[in-house]
């Protein structure tokens, strides 16, 4: 990177942990000489509503308004307006810093927010705010606090295990590094106007990554109720949801095609074990493929006499949730063959009239299997379906052969539209990488942005 752009023609031992050099001019000093505090409100999700004044709370760091926030353009949740008389300290002002005061994980230990428009805007639950002085430009400040050189202070600082507290005191006792206010806002504007640009591609990315996800659905749906021959005759299928079909296919229900539908025993948490036979769970499934997701899958060691009788997995078994993502599936292959499913996981035996259990789990992936699902599903918050609901599914069934061809069919494209998405996928981990790069090179000074100019 330094190739691109020339360097400070002196340079002076930090003397910081995690940095290096800084430029020979700058100055050393830490954020509680540079800044003023306070918390947020003190308040639980119940004091959040639909109107009043928009607040930010740790949540809305972590998980969305990261770096910046702005009420008139991010959607927000709102206190009270007698906070704005009862806890005038916890409302912030332009350039002002929220930071989350817990993060589940070391990396997310540093994680904020700033307020970057004049809007009125509370700081909310488990928040500390950072009231910058005036002597030093905010956004170079932001960007700053965002670089892994003053990132990595704070997580070598902080302690906990399952959940880990960024403290006043910690924020006050890190250092920071400040050139002068002109060069400050030279640095932001370098910042705000090349990492804009890493931003929009990445966008770019992440659209193409969507619209792969929206093909692959629709390659799906198309492949499992209308067929690969588009100059077949077709018929009305008499469902809504199906509209017409090849004319020599069967409309069918799910227990015709299967020997059995059935889920798993309730307490089997007590057998977890570290080893023995794989527990199969909501998390192992997905709408994205029928392949199993192994990624955080639970062993368990049944005792004698519950060893699940018919909800033991065999090779091209259909596993469904019926709870939660109604509708997540995979085939079974050898690796989750003799494991056990949760109660929360249906398991379908596909019968002869079945020649692909694959074709079987593309369609339960289908646009026409979720329509039936998602209307057939009860509850409140937490939608389940019944064993009988998926029983009852209704399908389009061809032929063996053609079962066979329109899995191989959508393997194929399942495959094609993997390989584009993981390019993109890289292509947004290179992008980000390299705007992390650029950051820490302009806030730290390896790279001399006076002279820049925008083009």
């Amino acid at each position: 990177m330094n190739s691109r752009y020339k360097t400070y023609p002196e340079y002076k031992n930090s003397e910081i942990r995690f940095l290096n050099v800084i430029p020979q001019h700058w100055a050393i000093s830490k954020v509680r000489f540079i800044s003023s505090f306070g918390r947020g409100l003190g308040i639980t999700k119940a004091n959040l509503q639909d109107i009043g004044i928009p607040c930010v709370s740790y949540g809305e760091v972590h998980s969305k308004y990261g770096f910046e926030v702005n009420p008139s353009k991010h959607c927000l949740k709102c206190v009270d307006e007698e906070y704005l008389i009862t806890s005038p300290d916890s409302l912030l002002a332009k350039g002002d810093f929220v930071f989350a005061d817990t993060s589940e994980d070391i990396e997310g230990s540093g994680n904020f927010t700033q307020l970057t428009s004049n809007e009125t805007l509370f700081a909310g639950y488990h928040t500390v705010v950072v009231r910058p002085s005036s002597d030093n430009y905010y956004r170079f400040l932001a960007y700053m606090f965002d670089s892994s050189e003053f990132r990595s202070q704070i997580r070598d600082a902080v302690k906990g295990v399952k959940v880990f507290s960024v403290t006043q005191a910690i924020l006050k006792n890190t250092n920071v590094w400040l050139p002068t206010y002109e060069e400050q806002q030279k640095i932001a504007n370098f910042l705000d106007h090349e990492t804009a640009k890493i931003d929009t591609l990445i966008v770019k990315q992440e659209k193409l990554i969507e619209l792969l996800k929206e093909k692959r659905q629709a390659v799906i749906s198309h492949a499992v109720t209308k067929g690969l021959n588009p100059n077949a005759p077709m018929k009305d299928s008499g469902v809504e949801w199906l509209g017409e079909v090849p004319e020599h296919w069967v409309i069918s229900r799910a227990k015709f095609l299967t020997d059995f539908i059935t889920s798993g025993s309730r307490g089997w948490a007590e057998y977890y074990s570290d080893e023995g036979a794989l527990f199969f769970r909501i998390a192992n499934l997905t709408r994205n493929t029928i392949e199993p997701k192994l990624e955080s899958i639970q062993n368990v060691t049944p005792p004698e006499g519950k060893e699940g009788g018919r909800a033991k997995i065999k090779k091209n078994d259909l596993l469904v949730s019926i709870t939660a993502d109604l509708g997540s599936i995979c085939v079974a292959n050898k690796e989750i063959e003799n494991g056990y499913v949760s109660q929360h996981v249906a398991l379908c035996r596909p019968n002869n009239f079945v020649s692909s259990a694959r074709w079987l789990g593309y369609f339960f992936l289908s646009d026409a299997a979720k329509e039936q699902l998602l209307g057939s599903g009860y509850g409140g918050t937490k939608i389940q379906l019944s064993l009988e609901d998926v029983k009852e599914l209704i399908l389009v069934m061809p032929n063996h052969n053609e079962q066979i061809d329109i899995a191989n069919f959508i393997d194929k494209k399942m495959a094609m539209f993997l390989k584009l998405s993981t390019r993109a996928e890289e292509q947004i981990k290179l992008l980000l990488e390299r705007k992390t790069a650029l950051i820490s090179a302009a806030v730290t000074g390896k790279i001399d942005v006076r002279d820049w100019e925008e083009s």
